[in-house]
């Protein structure tokens, strides 16, 4: 594979997964929060569709969102499928649900004292907010890896949704499947090595985020 080729199916990769998990985390957090500090009719059956949503199959999110995007989908007239625009949606459906599950866990864990302790001190909801994601960094980080790692090592949904076509959508993932399927087991492993090189790199640094936060 060429050079310039392979640059340019990393660069995706990593330009499509990293929107995905941006959007996943705006969408998570706030999400995540709600769920968690306040009770209202329904929360229960919204979590659990949440916790449902975390295990959901990726080819199954593929599929409806590929039925949805179709030309003759309810949203056809945008010409969204077989784009990255199209494996951003399909990646974010995957992960929010992941970082909108951790993040209510995370925030649930706290002492619930600590709310009463915040507002009492003259904090305003907001700032509560703020200092309970403060004290939850950690978890609250480990939730941004764990969505992360749902988009970045993704196959199926990109494939439906995306086509895996050269110069347009092929990504990492979908690349290593195209060279699996011709035989090419060398240039498959060296693929696998570099997603494999990239996804430990930028887990490190989150992960050294995460422990000096810690101390």
């Amino acid at each position: 594979m060429p050079l310039d080729e392979l640059s340019e199916i990393t660069l995706l990769s990593l330009r499509v997964s990293g929107v995905a998990t941006l959007l996943s985390v705006l969408i998570g957090l706030p999400f995540g929060t709600l769920l968690a500090l306040r009770k209202f009719p329904g929360r229960s059956l919204l979590l659990t569709l949440v916790n449902t949503g975390m295990a959901l199959p990726p080819v199954v999110v593929g599929l409806a969102v590929a039925i949805t995007l179709w030309r003759s989908g309810p949203l056809g007239s945008l010409r969204l499928i077989y784009t990255p625009t199209a494996i951003v949606i399909a990646q974010v459906i995957i992960a929010a649900p992941v970082v909108t599950g951790l993040t209510a866990a995370a925030l649930q864990a706290l002492d619930p004292r600590l709310r009463l302790q915040l507002l009492g001190l003259g904090a305003s909801r907001f700032q509560m907010v703020q200092q309970l994601w403060r004290e939850a960094r950690l978890p609250l980080l480990a939730a941004l890896m764990a969505g992360f790692g749902s988009v970045i090592s993704e196959v199926g949904a990109s494939m439906m949704v995306g086509g895996n076509i050269r110069h347009q959508t092929r990504v990492l993932t979908t690349a290593i499947v195209l060279e699996t399927n011709k035989g090419e087991f060398e240039r498959a492993l060296a693929l696998s090595a570099l997603l494999l090189a990239i996804t430990l790199l930028i887990n490190y640094t989150l992960t050294w985020i995460q422990q000096r936060g810690k101390r």
